[in-house]
């Protein structure tokens, strides 16, 4: 979903003690199951979108907006994730997630990256 080379680093930033979470993240979230055939990398995008909202994982919510996009899911699109997520998950919890969405998008344009 964010490449090789963010799994790359992401291993390299580990200490020992955190080491073997990551590679269990690194072999089932992306690995296991990002690469089924159940569903498409856009709809995995958006329903982690749905789902770290709900959870309030900001920093993750960041990482897999920048997912998103590599995936093809348009700013539009995340925005009605979001806002479906107010719905069901609270508002203080969506507000939050358009924030960081928004930042995060932000970011990538300032990187040169062209956001669908």
């Amino acid at each position: 979903m964010l490449g090789a080379a963010h799994v790359e680093r992401s291993l390299a930033a580990v200490t020992e003690f955190s080491r073997p979470v990551q590679e269990l993240v690194t072999e089932y979230c992306w690995g296991a199951v990002w690469t089924r055939e159940g569903l498409d990398r856009r709809t995995r995008s958006l329903l982690n979108l749905v789902m770290l909202t709900a959870l309030n994982r900001g920093h993750e919510l960041a990482v897999h907006v920048r997912g998103a996009i590599t995936n093809g899911v348009t700013e539009a699109e995340i925005q009605e994730a979001l806002l479906q997520a107010a719905v069901y998950v609270g508002v203080p919890a969506a507000l939050e997630s358009f924030r960081i969405a928004e930042r995060t998008l932000g970011e990538l344009r300032a990187e040169g990256v062209k956001i669908p």
